[in-house]
């Protein structure tokens, strides 16, 4: 990995997915999300893949997400291939779309939001 990709991601940190995240690709996949935040808190992360500033709040949140306590499923959304769900994801919570952007859903309500240097575990 060359000094640019150390800094800004390079093509391997596609495989150094964290095991945590339940990714949203389908609107199905949004319903069942919803519909497990019955059961579970859960916390939408929507990302922007070629943004600089998203990817170090990704890194930043996954490392506070691996000494986490809480009962919390996490669910992540790659907004540039998937943004017809962000908008509704946006339409459903009546929370206006930001990137990057962490949404906690309970009982099929959103109880929270951040986005940018605001996201961290502290607002689940």
């Amino acid at each position: 990995m060359s000094f640019f990709d150390k800094i800004f991601g390079g093509k391997q940190e596609a495989s150094e997915e964290k095991s945590f995240w339940n990714k949203i690709e389908s609107e199905q996949d949004l319903e069942k999300a919803i519909e497990n935040s019955h059961h579970n808190i859960i916390a939408i992360f929507k990302h922007s893949t070629s943004c600089f500033i998203s990817k170090t709040v990704l890194r930043n949140f996954e490392k506070e997400v691996e000494n986490f306590d809480k009962k919390v499923d996490f669910y992540y959304l790659d907004l540039l291939a998937h943004r017809g769900i962000s908008n509704k994801i946006a339409e459903i919570f009546g929370i206006r779309h930001e990137s990057p952007q962490l949404i906690v859903i309970e009982n099929g309500k959103a109880i929270n939001s951040a986005s940018h240097e605001l996201i961290s575990t502290s607002i689940i």
